[in-house]
């Protein structure tokens, strides 16, 4: 199968779940998260792997894909003191380093990549939920259109910095991280982010939501979220460069890895989330 057949093969079968698992919400996709979580964090621990670094994976992998379900039984109440429940797992892992790392081990390495693996996976994927079910959402399709957003802002912002950067690209955004980007897909990607924007606003948040920024919030919102997503394209271009591999896994064929994927939507998820509850009015007072 070429690449872009695989391209779109595996487009057209994890887009829609995607979109009805994130419609569902709740438990539904409590778990995609959880899913997406534990294959991200493998990927990552095998990036560190690579250079000499052992994560605990089998205790990594896991955190990573229970922090989307501990916020959504956080949210049915089943959890009162969260904070507690991350100091007890924070002693455990310790607990854990100490039985299986011995000082030649590099035990604070392994400490340290496996906490960061976790929170960098699972913890920020886990916004994507929180989004769905913010507190400014009454319907499925509010919650989804929510969701929606900073997802096509960063899709739509890579496609601006890729035909921009292929076209006009001259000088180099970060050659050292990612020879590809260019200073002029940079500005790319925030012009179609923030068209993008205020386009979603009028067409997806307000017939969906009944909810609106109005086109100078949506302009904001546009430019934090498409920066964040870059910023966070480059940091996993960072991580790869630094273990010496082009992709972080082959997860989706003719796409690469899960991280590859969502290296984008983990900065972003968290900046649109916080964000949105600070923005978003009712759409009769825009």
């Amino acid at each position: 199968m070429s690449e872009l057949r695989a391209r779109v093969v595996s487009a057209v079968v994890a887009v829609p779940l995607a979109v009805v698992l994130v419609y569902a919400g709740g438990p539904a996709l409590a778990v995609l998260l959880a899913a997406l979580g534990a294959l991200t964090a493998r990927e990552l621990y095998g990036l560190a792997a690579r250079k000499g670094v052992r994560p605990l994976s089998a205790i990594g992998i896991p955190l990573a894909a229970a922090l989307p379900l501990v916020v959504h039984v956080y949210r049915l109440g089943w959890i009162s003191n969260p904070v507690t429940l991350a100091a007890v797992v924070f002693v455990a892992l310790l607990g854990a380093v100490l039985f299986s790392r011995g000082v030649q081990e590099k035990p604070l390495e392994s400490m340290a990549v496996t906490t960061f693996g976790a929170l960098y996976t699972g913890g920020l994927l886990s916004f994507g939920y929180l989004l769905r079910h913010h507190p400014w959402t009454v319907t499925a399709a509010s919650g989804a259109a929510l969701v929606g957003f900073p997802v096509v802002l960063t899709w739509m912002s890579d496609i601006g910095a890729y035909a921009v950067g292929k076209t006009l690209g001259r000088t180099k955004l970060m050659p050292s991280v990612s020879p590809g980007k260019t200073r002029a897909g940079l500005v790319g990607a925030l012009v179609v982010a923030t068209l993008t924007a205020v386009a979603y606003d009028v067409w997806v948040l307000r017939p969906y939501s009944q909810l609106t920024l109005g086109w100078t919030r949506a302009v904001v919102l546009a430019l934090a979220v498409s920066l964040a997503g870059q910023v966070g394209d480059l940091v996993e271009s960072l991580l790869k460069r630094e273990a010496g591999v082009k992709d972080s896994g082959r997860f989706l064929p003719g796409h690469g890895g899960a991280l590859d994927r969502l290296d984008s939507l983990l900065f972003a998820l968290p900046i649109a989330y916080l964000l949105l509850g600070a923005m978003l009015v009712p759409a009769a007072h825009p």
